[in-house]
């Protein structure tokens, strides 16, 4: 019996704790300008969001390598990113299903993945990018059909989705078993993350977001899809978070990685001039396009959303001079 009320006890606590430390479960008292905005359904007349979004998304082009400069494409907020945001704001508010998750995180967290428990959940989706912004970044319309895309490290699919309409087959890799489960509920063929090099087939696009700087040795990675692109006409969509910080998660605890990547620079642009003109080069890539954007992640109890700085880019192998495919 004293276990029980002990046990009762604390249950309490804690729940009165994740309380006490959300304290907005309306739009009345949402933190963020921006957030507060989308939640009446006003992003277009708050000058504090416009304020705040503009910051995801900017640019000094002049600090851009000589190089680079031309291939900067500017994106802005658009209705993909509210969605996602919208939703990602109503999702934080469901006080239940937050406190549910934030216990289950806690009991699992010492012995399962980040993203296994996410995946367990069904939170913490991804948003790199809308459907208009991947058209602009590839220059292709809504029509646009080519035969397969890969998606490296695809999560729950969300982002696979945006892109998957434009191909004939999907193809993931995903390392969380809870994750692989969500992508054979979308249809896409999951493929080990040993066994997509060995296929016997080449994809028109290899996407490979944020994952260079979760990975062990990212230069023997960005080889292998090389190898593993359509000749002349197969591109590689690579979002990396920057300031670059890589870091694996092995047995649930961060670790520097076996190829440690060193990327000069301390601002946005002077990062996204050293991976063009080094990195990338360097294992036989050359940048055809590339744009900031914000790597979204859904909210929790304690914040609506989370955000990151993406670099976007699209690469080409350089010795190809080839377009995409017609339609």
């Amino acid at each position: 019996t004293l276990r029980t009320l002990v046990f009762v006890a604390w249950v309490l606590g804690y729940v009165a704790f994740l309380l006490s430390a959300r304290r907005m479960w309306t739009g009345k008292y949402v933190r963020s300008p921006l957030v507060r905005s989308l939640f009446v359904n006003m992003v277009s007349e708050s000058q504090a969001a416009a304020t705040e979004t503009q910051e995801w998304y900017r640019c000094s082009p002049d600090l851009l390598g000589e190089s680079v400069q031309p291939l900067f494409i500017q994106s802005h907020l658009d209705s993909g990113t509210k969605a996602f945001l919208k939703r990602s704001v109503e999702k934080s508010s469901w006080m239940f299903t937050q406190l549910y998750h934030s216990l289950v995180s806690t009991v699992l967290s010492p012995m399962v993945s980040r993203t296994s428990i996410n995946g367990f959940l069904g939170r913490g989706s991804m948003f790199v990018f809308s459907e208009e912004q991947f058209q602009q970044l590839l220059q292709i319309g809504t029509e646009w059909r080519a035969e397969r895309l890969l998606d490296l490290g695809a999560g729950d699919g969300g982002v696979t989705e945006v892109m998957g309409a434009h191909f004939r087959e999907v193809y993931a890799t995903e390392v969380s078993l809870p994750m692989k489960w969500h992508l054979q509920r979308r249809n896409y063929k999951v493929l080990d993350i040993d066994e997509w090099q060995q296929t016997g087939f080449q994809y028109d696009v290899i996407s490979c977001l944020n994952l260079l700087d979760r990975c062990d040795d990212p230069l023997h990675l960005l080889r292998d899809i090389k190898r593993s692109l359509v000749p002349n006409t197969g591109r590689l969509i690579l979002a990396a978070v920057l300031p670059f910080q890589p870091y694996v998660e092995i047995g649930g605890q961060w670790q520097r990685p076996t190829e440690h990547l060193k990327i000069k620079g301390k601002t946005w642009e002077e990062q996204v001039t050293n991976l063009s003109n080094e990195v990338f080069r360097r294992v036989g890539f050359e940048v055809e396009a590339v744009t900031r954007l914000p790597y979204l992640c859904e909210g929790d109890m304690y914040n609506d959303y989370y955000v990151l700085d993406d670099a976007v880019f699209v690469l080409k192998a350089s010795d190809m001079n080839g377009t995409l495919p017609p339609i």
